[in-house]
């Protein structure tokens, strides 16, 4: 998985870091790192429920770098007072559900599509240096609508370093699949469900990649550290079937086989035949450069092969049900 280098480890000391939906369980980690493992001089908590802030809050009794901020992305106004004065900003405020997404549409697109244009122009307008913004395998080809508003806010965060012009601010977006023990896993219905020996499997044949908390958090520090502004960083994950995630959790349960629901892929995708092309490898991780006239990198890095795709079906990397079992038993 991903690992820090000097630069990512000590990048956000003496900075003022914000993060927007910092009560998320990507969030929580974050902070938990940052306050951990840097120096950082400030974090400051985005998000809108008073009473997760609260409850958060009260992990940190003494902590006098932890700020909260009741806001919405969707608040311009908000948005620019909570950005006075921070050096990064990691955007993880979304709207997440699928179903949910398809039912509120709306509410979808004003969260995750004007909620990234408003956190691009903040940025831009009170200088902040680095924005991370994260995103998902469902950006990638999307097949529903939470997947088609998170490629639209992957391409504003791209579209924002020219937009950015002459100014320091630079932006570049992180991509991965289903976090270990994040809320909406399958992991806690599989754990309710298993003493009735029987659970509920979309498909045998589906796959997933898989990324725990802690290096999804490490690869966003990376990102921080190391961007140029406009890259799409995706980590080399490993893949798992459904049906050994159901065999590691619920040994010799029965699998009631009830198809894939509304918005669903059989096989995650990460990076499409077309994106490949102008990817790299750079070891750790890959590297979605910009496909415009304006970059002007080349990162170090190999070129992927014509006609690669990273999906989790052709995976080269798997997870054991022995693997799965183990990393399940440390949530």
């Amino acid at each position: 998985m991903t690992e820090l280098d000097p630069k990512s480890a000590t990048f956000f000391d003496g900075k003022s870091v914000l993060i927007t939906g910092g009560t998320g369980s990507f969030g929580k980690k974050f902070v938990q790192n940052l306050l951990t493992t840097t120096k950082v001089r400030r974090v400051v908590v985005f998000s809108r429920d008073e009473l997760k802030q609260w409850e958060m809050k009260q992990l940190y009794p003494d902590e006098e770098r932890l700020r909260f901020f009741i806001g919405n992305v969707r608040n311009p106004t908000r948005l620019h007072r909570a950005f006075d004065g921070v050096d990064v900003v990691v955007h993880a405020a979304a709207l997440k559900h699928i179903a949910a997404a398809e039912y509120n549409p709306f509410e979808a697109v004003h969260t995750n599509i004007i909620g990234a244009e408003n956190v691009i122009n903040a940025a831009i307008d009170q200088g902040v240096e680095h924005v991370v913004a994260l995103s998902t395998d469902k950006a990638s080809g999307p097949v529903n609508l939470y997947g088609a508003t998170k490629l639209v806010a992957d391409k504003l965060f791209v579209a924002g370093n020219a937009y950015a012009g002459g100014k320091r601010t630079r932006m570049a977006v992180v991509r991965y699949g289903n976090v270990l023990g994040s809320r909406g896993s399958v992991i806690p219905l599989f754990k309710k469900l298993a003493p009735s020996g029987r659970l509920p499997i979309t498909d045998p044949r589906m796959t997933r990649f898989w990324i725990s908390l802690e290096d999804a958090v490490d690869l966003v520090r990376v990102c921080a550290a190391h961007l140029r502004g406009g890259e799409i960083y995706v980590p080399k994950l490993p893949s798992m079937k459904i049906t050994d995630l159901a065999e590691a959790i619920a040994p010799g349960a029965e699998h009631d086989i009830v198809g894939i629901k509304p918005g669903e892929k059989l096989h995650e995708e990460l990076i499409s035949e077309s994106a490949a092309r102008h990817t790299v490898d750079v070891g750790a991780h890959y590297v979605i450069q910009p496909d415009v006239d304006w970059w002007q990198h080349e990162l170090e890095g190999e070129r992927l092969p014509e006609g690669f795709s990273y999906t989790s079906d052709s995976n080269a990397e798997w997870l054991s049900i022995e693997q799965l079992r183990a990393m399940i038993e440390r949530l």
